[in-house]
């Protein structure tokens, strides 16, 4: 049997994604942003368009590091990561509960609070790949919450299924889901 794709042209480009199983009931495309350079550049200057005024950059680990490190380097802002596991280098580090549509088992996210200081009282945009459930997204705004940044943006790449209808996160392109 072939393979399936859902074509589609996020920042000027066109990509084929892979529609991927997740149950009986439900396929996605698949989005991946790691090796694609081309992407990675297009879709972050035009997000850089459409977002506000910002002082850091937030991102969860690990798809939307890419993105983070782009969004950086063209907007001469620093970007922290929200990793998914305690560091030995980190100081103090705190953190919340995250469950994925792409992942199978709870997860969590984590801040070190030397970067929790640095972002405290300043204007923090949060991105990430793909917005789908917003599970993803609300954990780290609760961490940047928790560090006391003001959250100027939520932004993503693609904004999947219901996750395009929302008023509250920036984003380029909508991804359909794909129900049975």
């Amino acid at each position: 049997m072939a393979e399936k794709y859902y074509e589609m042209t996020i920042a000027g480009l066109t990509r084929k994604l892979p529609i991927c199983k997740v149950d009986d009931h439900l396929d996605i495309a698949a989005f991946v942003i790691f090796g694609d350079t081309e992407m990675t550049v297009a879709a972050a200057e035009a997000l850089l368009k459409k977002c506000p005024e910002f002082d850091y950059i937030l991102t969860p680990e690990a798809k939307g590091i890419p993105l983070g490190y782009e969004l950086s380097r063209q907007s001469g802002k620093k970007y922290f990561v929200a990793r998914k596991g305690k560091k030995l280098y980190m100081e103090e580090p705190f953190g919340v509960e995250v469950k994925s549509i792409t992942t199978v088992n709870v997860q969590h996210l984590y801040l070190d609070k030397t970067e929790a200081d640095q972002m405290k009282g300043n204007r923090v945009l949060i991105v990430d790949d793909v917005i789908s459930t917003g599970e993803s997204l609300n954990a780290v705004v609760n961490l940047a919450e928790e560090a006391g940044a003001e959250i100027v943006g939520k932004a993503a790449i693609l904004a999947e299924g219901d996750a395009s209808k929302r008023d509250d996160i920036i984003f380029l392109e909508p991804l359909p889901l794909f129900v049975k």
